[in-house]
């Protein structure tokens, strides 16, 4: 069987083995391990897409786990752990601890991770510990390029009487010299240098308020809040904070340099109360002017709308920076209750989706004005 007749047996599964043929050795092996998973997918079958051998009561997690590392590059072993914890919800792949001991942390599972450590024993939550932090490292380290050069400022052109390389504006002694360009010599002799300042422009001290919904289905912004509150953490002229909410209020600002500790304290599902959110952080705004307020929510109110509304208008109205993000993630494609949104837009509110790095940006240019 040829290469590309291969691959369309191994997407088809068992229901094309008349027409296509048998498998090699190695493909047989991929089929197995794709059926493990798959093969409980009804839907699948009932299509005749993919029937389920056996693979899926023979093999253990940990096993099938070392079969995909073995047979697909890193890109489909990722895109598996993502659909076993997420699509068919096997989770022993993050509550097992020999799974965990070999397991490749990446962003599916830290979100597993969250959604399943209330079953964790100390010995397997000590591992999935580990899991988050080197997650979290990853981001946090991603994060910190785009912040540095969000933050790098711009450079004063006031002059400057220190004299070396690095401050020469070049521009401005060009400018400032063409009335003495010799054409013997077809150059400009310069005779009076300018030096610019290296000193950043000074920043006004901002807060930056995260109120978080910490909904099941809002795991994704979860993260990247935290991880985005731990970066911004520290920053000169910057005071973050990170208050998350179900039908609670938790704020969650003294760990906030210390994003693992953070999303192991955080607790997915329950209901939505974001109006009682918005009013407990409303109550940190020190300087309405110069303070980003970020919202991040689906929008799917389970307490008071109105409220909800009042308090928003309040804090657009006093001058505050209210964002209404209803994700915060790599993806930015957000499932989120639109009429409640735009209601908010009607206020003032900047209502849409942001990615980490487009926050940071933002948060950069309103500082630096």
């Amino acid at each position: 069987m040829s290469a590309d007749l291969e691959r369309w047996r191994l997407v088809l599964g068992d229901a094309a083995e008349g027409s296509l043929g048998g498998l090699g050795e190695a493909a047989a092996r991929q089929d197995a391990a794709l059926d493990w998973l798959y093969g409980r997918d009804e839907e699948q079958a009932r299509r005749g897409e993919r029937r389920g051998g056996q693979g899926g009561s023979q093999l253990h997690p940990v096993d099938w786990l070392d079969e995909i590392h073995t047979l697909f590059p890193r890109s489909v072993v990722e895109r598996l752990e993502r659909d076993a914890v997420e699509r068919y919800d096997i989770t022993e792949i993050v509550t097992d601890p020999a799974v965990l001991q070999r397991i490749e942390p990446n962003a599916a599972l830290l979100r597993a991770v969250l959604r399943t450590k209330h079953l964790m024993n100390p010995e397997v939550l000590a591992l999935a510990r580990r899991l988050v932090a080197e997650v979290v490292r990853r981001l946090q380290e991603a994060l910190a390029t785009e912040v540095r050069q969000a933050f790098s400022g711009t450079r004063s052109r006031r002059r400057s009487m220190l004299r070396h390389a690095a401050a020469f504006d070049a521009r401005r002694t060009v400018a400032a010299n063409l009335q003495h360009y010799s054409p013997e010599l077809q150059r400009v002799l310069v005779q009076t240098p300018y030096f610019v300042s290296r000193q950043r422009r000074e920043i006004d001290r901002w807060q930056v308020i995260l109120v978080v919904d910490q909904s099941g289905s809002m795991v994704g912004s979860v993260i990247h809040s935290a991880v985005t509150a731990s970066v911004l953490w520290g920053l000169p002229g910057v005071t973050s904070h990170l208050v998350v909410f179900d039908t609670e209020v938790v704020d969650l600002t003294s760990d906030v340099d210390d994003p693992v500790e953070l999303l192991m304290r955080t607790q997915l599902g329950g209901g939505t109360d974001i109006a009682k959110a918005v009013a407990y952080a409303a109550d940190l705004v020190q300087t309405p002017r110069r303070t980003i307020f970020a919202l991040v929510t689906d929008f799917f109110e389970g307490g008071d709308p109105a409220w909800l509304l009042r308090t928003l208008r309040g804090l657009v109205e006093q001058g505050t920076t209210v964002l209404g993000l209803a994700a915060l993630d790599e993806e930015a494609a957000p499932a989120y209750d639109r009429e409640l949104a735009q209601r908010c837009a009607d206020l003032g509110v900047k209502v849409g989706a942001m990615t980490p790095s487009e926050l940071v940006d933002f948060v950069a240019s309103t500082v630096g004005g």
